[in-house]
């Protein structure tokens, strides 16, 4: 088994194709096959189901494709370190879900670091997704939280997935609504008192089950939810409907403005902000600091409703 085996089965398994794999090694089809045939053969396993549709991963193709590509990391991580050209850019990609602090802190990241050497790249998008992206080493750090409710279900899913999650901070939780909202200046919010109003979720796609809501407290039995795709349309929403999300409560100005507030809810439940990562596998030098500015943030953060 050799480096490029392992680099020649992960290619081939994130663009799902032979030919683009080739033409993104630089490798011609045939002998990117027979390599991956030789490696298939001395770990008596198949990675790779042929077929006139195309490439799939078996599944004890995955379970090998999740060392494959550590080492692969590892690897390039070494070579970025030590050895590459110091005028290649080195990259680092953040998932996230939809956290105005979370973006505000990789804005606060690419001002620390010069663009004329780092390729930055950040994605704000659904849970499974945040999770996926970090599997497939699309990004080094994946943004999230855990609760009492999610923690035992979602921790399984990113153990399974061959990575880890490291807490940062447990904070309260908080209505995070409009400023003109009309229990906008309340010190505390009941759920009883936000029955009149929308409740606000994240749409997850196919992935859609409770334990994956972005928002805490999804169980509760709100009379009104609309859902929504993206954070711009939830902030007009919030204006437009009086509408309302659960969350850290983490106010942001310089990004949503000062048009909205955090108002603690009325519970003794919290969440845990954090963030999944390889297993085993060591930070960038910039991811590093991407997680110490995040854990600023637990100074903004409301530890208790009182």
């Amino acid at each position: 088994m050799t480096l490029s085996q392992l680099v020649y089965v992960v290619t081939v398994a994130e663009k799902k194709s032979m030919n683009r794999a080739s033409a993104e090694l630089f490798v011609s089809q045939p002998a990117l096959s027979s390599a991956i045939r030789d490696l298939e053969e001395e770990i008596h396993t198949q990675i790779f189901s042929r077929s006139n549709k195309g490439i799939v991963v078996t599944t004890e193709g995955e379970e090998f494709l999740s060392y494959a590509r550590q080492m692969v990391q590892i690897n390039q991580m070494i070579n970025e370190r030590y050895t590459e050209d110091k005028s290649r850019k080195k990259k680092f990609s953040v998932s996230m879900q939809h956290y105005s602090f979370a973006v505000e802190a990789f804005i606060e990241l690419g001002k620390k670091f010069s663009m004329n050497e780092f390729e930055l790249a950040v994605y704000e998008t659904k849970t499974f997704e945040v999770i996926e992206n970090v599997r497939n080493s699309r990004s080094e750090i994946g943004v999230l939280y855990l609760s009492d409710f999610n923690r035992k279900v979602l921790n399984k899913i990113i153990s399974e997935n061959g990575l880890e999650f490291v807490p940062l901070f447990d904070c309260g939780i908080s209505v995070y609504l409009s400023r003109k909202h009309p229990l906008a200046a309340r010190a505390k919010i009941s759920f009883a008192e936000l029955e009149p109003y929308p409740c606000l979720s994240f749409e997850q796609g196919d992935k859609n089950a409770f334990y994956f809501a972005e928002e805490v407290l999804s169980t509760l039995d709100y009379k009104q939810i609309i859902k929504a795709n993206d954070r711009a349309t939830m902030l007009n929403l919030m204006v437009g409907l009086n509408g309302y999300t659960l969350c850290s409560g983490i106010i942001c100005g310089d990004l949503n403005g000062g048009n909205f507030v955090s108002v603690p809810f009325d519970t003794s439940d919290y969440m845990t902000i954090g963030y999944t990562k390889r297993k085993n596998m060591p930070l960038s030098i910039i991811g590093k600091e991407y997680v110490q500015i995040l854990k600023r943030y637990e100074n903004q953060t409301i530890k208790e409703s009182v």
